[in-house]
């Protein structure tokens, strides 16, 4: 699964723009933009959001899930779960 803030965030860690990500995956500058608009999980054509996560991955991008560990080393953002922001 992909969310619209993993889309953004992986964005802004490569520094490109939708359009660049668009010309990576194959896919047009509305569709990120609406991607990047959902609310929570991105929802979608399936070959679309594969092209995307394989664009996104092909330039070194790793999506992390909630609860699984990235074991690959190398720098990244992850948001911790709000109820646990204060421990």
């Amino acid at each position: 699964m992909l969310t619209s803030a993993q889309l953004k965030a992986a964005r802004a860690l490569l520094g490109i723009d939708q359009k660049t990500l668009a010309e990576m995956a194959g896919v047009s500058v509305p569709t990120i933009q609406r991607m990047e608009a959902s609310n929570g999980t991105v929802r979608g054509v399936i070959e679309t959001l594969t092209r995307v996560v394989e664009a996104l991955e092909g330039a070194g991008i790793e999506l992390i899930g909630d609860n699984v560990a990235s074991l690959s080393g190398g720098r990244g953002v992850r948001l911790r779960d709000r109820s646990s922001a204060g421990s």
